[in-house]
């Protein structure tokens, strides 16, 4: 299969969390591949997730708005719209919970 990226992922292997409806509702998966601009997330069930939603990636606190551009019973590949922002961020205090939990 040919990679049609621009930018290559790399591989990688982190927590994350899908999260929406303005942070009330939260999906765990696991990042298996990121670049600057997208990344391939393992999921229990792609049907869930929803088209856009904040991507939470939990060692570094980084909070990614994403795009699903394609899914799979168990995976789903997005793309980032703009540039992370940290949870710590004053504008993005409803998702402080996340850190902990």
């Amino acid at each position: 299969m040919d990679d049609k990226r621009k930018i290559p992922r790399r591989r990688t292997l982190k927590e994350g969390k899908i999260v929406f409806a303005d942070a009330m509702r939260v999906f765990d998966c696991t990042i298996r591949d990121m670049s600057e601009t997208g990344a391939r997330l393992l999921v229990g069930n792609s049907i869930g997730v929803p088209d856009t939603f904040q991507l939470f990636e939990k060692s570094t606190g980084m909070l990614y708005r994403a795009t699903v551009m394609w899914r799979q019973n168990d995976a789903v590949g997005v793309k980032f719209d703009g540039p992370p922002t940290s949870i710590h961020d004053s504008a993005n205090k409803r998702f402080a919970r996340l850190k902990f939990g």
